[in-house]
């Protein structure tokens, strides 16, 4: 079946502002990688004509450069599901940063979990080496050491596994790592990835694998920051994110779920394939996450956030502090660490039934760290700090007093009946909060304090009754929540599994529980009126 050529292509959209597309580097790598063949099947000794998608990373990857001529993206994650070219692509990669990218004693290492799959891409190189005349009078092919050396350039493509390999020594110039999900630690990706590098001016690392079901594990971390890059929660200029795969929300046996998650079907596997493997999975349910997972690409035991982001977006209804001025409101105050975000949030109760719990969230960084937090978590804050959504305060830690000063203005402005804090911290600060003359209880983070107010957020958030005017940084937080449950069906946000900041939600979620507690005049709460929700 004839390949279709990528027409109307247009640059990678994560291309940076100073970057520009060379059409002429991607033709190269494009036309380097076509002059190889296929090693497989039927498609054994047939030109390696670049599918699509394939294409599309390849101009992307090696197209998009930086003002100094060099490669912006250093690493490059793709995840897609089996049976979609994954390895005859790697091997191509790996072929053309040994051999074709004009890099003088280049070293480049195929990973795998062990030594065995680490073969599998080596094996398709070497026999795409024998099948290229021009590259097998240049590249001799060590078989048992698994190392093929391009002569011109002194350049090598060495296999190495998991299970051996030394931590020394190594000047990369571009990493193959195959089904990354394997890894049975970090070990061998963090010295291949954290600075053996640094003497190269444009190191690739390419990561390539299928969707994984342990969200324990270095791949599940690296697609969630891919996940996180696609999504636009974070921006990483060296960082070049692909993942196909099926929403788990979608109807795992439509065909149309298949095709979006598979760009080669029809291709490299057929439909009937896919058609039969579903089949399989109705009748026997044991084989529906296998099918999930290697079918559509889908992480199957994943934790999924909890906040539906439509339905948190759809509340960004417009607030304004000065129409606030004199209302009642309640805060909660989440300190964490002296170097870490600190956030501040009142929550207006409403004053009749057609209003809505207003919330007005501040945030603290300490001023020093704010450019290494940008570079290190790739999270924008100076955009926020600029358009006035986060403050720092002076030095490298954060200046607790300041903040003090800045809630007893607040304390003017607002009526804050009162604020509420994590009881395990703040003993400090919660002193002087409250020899300001505020009234300051503790809440404690277990199921017991957190389960009622969580729900309730979801709840007003279901039924538009917030308004929280779209500020960035608490959408954030609300995105990184993800929910611990206990056998009583009590929840809380679960601060392992939110790897990201939630400091914001978990003040806010502390405010609304004083607000709906003590949110009325007559002393009554929602609470009380219908008992607590159960979700």
């Amino acid at each position: 079946m004839p390949m279709r050529k990528l027409k109307n292509y247009k640059p990678t959209r994560f291309m940076a502002e100073s970057s520009h597309y060379s059409k002429q580097m991607a033709d190269f790598a494009v036309m380097f990688i076509e002059q190889l063949c296929h090693t497989k099947g039927t498609w054994a000794g047939k030109p390696f004509e670049l599918i699509d998608w394939q294409e599309r990373i390849i101009r992307d990857l090696f197209g998009t450069l930086k003002p100094n001529g060099y490669r912006q993206f250093n690493t490059a994650y793709i995840e897609i599901p089996k049976k979609m070219g994954k390895s005859e692509l790697a091997a191509a990669v790996a072929l053309l940063l040994c051999c074709g990218d004009g890099e003088e004693r280049a070293e480049v290492y195929g990973c795998a979990a062990d030594r065995q799959q680490a073969t599998i891409v080596f094996d398709v190189a070497a026999d795409m080496v024998r099948m290229c005349p021009a590259l097998n009078r240049r590249v001799k092919i060590l078989a048992s050491q698994k190392r093929i050396i391009y002569e011109p350039t002194n350049s090598f493509y060495q296999v190495l596994s998991a299970e051996a390999y030394s931590k020394h020594g190594f000047n990369i110039h571009g990493v193959v790592f195959d089904e990354l999900h394997t890894q049975p630690n970090r070990k061998l990706f963090d010295v291949m990835t954290k600075g053996s590098g640094d003497a190269r001016m444009q190191p690739l690392y390419f990561l390539i694998t299928t969707a994984g079901n342990d969200t324990n594990t270095i791949c599940y971390e690296v697609h969630q920051k891919a996940q996180d890059i696609l999504d636009g929660r974070k921006v990483d200029p060296t960082f070049y994110p692909v993942i196909y795969g099926a929403d788990t929300s979608e109807d795992w046996t439509d065909p149309e779920v298949w095709k979006k998650a598979n760009p080669s079907l029809g291709i490299t596997v057929g439909i009937d394939k896919v058609e039969a493997a579903c089949e399989s999975a109705k009748q026997n349910p044991g084989e529906e996450n296998s099918f999930r997972q290697l079918r559509l690409n889908q992480w199957v035991k994943q934790a999924i956030r909890w906040m539906p982001m439509e339905k948190w977006d759809a509340c960004a209804f417009p607030v304004n502090e000065d129409d606030l001025e004199g209302r009642v409101c309640y805060g909660g105050l989440d300190l964490s660490s002296t170097t870490d975000i600190t956030s501040f949030v009142l929550v207006f109760p409403p004053r009749d039934e057609d209003d809505k719990y207003v919330i007005l969230p501040y945030f603290w960084v300490p001023e020093d760290t704010l450019d290494q937090r940008v570079r290190r978590d790739h999270v924008p804050y100076d955009t926020w700090e600029k358009e006035g959504y986060l403050e720092t305060t002076e030095g490298n830690v954060i200046h607790y007093g300041y903040i003090e000063k800045f809630i007893e203005r607040l304390g003017e402005r607002f009526n804050i009946r009162e604020i509420a804090f994590d009881r395990w911290g703040a003993v400090q600060m919660v002193q002087n909060l409250e020899n300001m003359g505020f009234t300051v209880v503790p809440f404690g983070q277990g199921f017991k304090d957190m389960s009622p107010p969580t729900k309730e957020l979801m709840k007003l958030t279901l039924e538009k009754k917030l308004a929280h005017g779209g500020h960035p940084v608490l959408r954030w937080n609300m995105d990184n929540i993800f929910i611990r449950t206990d056998p009583a069906g009590n929840i809380k946000a679960d601060k392992e599994k939110s790897t990201e900041k939630i400091d914001g939600a978990i003040a806010t979620i502390m405010a609304l529980d004083r607000a709906i507690r003590c949110g009325n005049d007559n002393g009554a709460s929602v609470y009380d009126g219908r008992g607590i929700l159960f979700i």
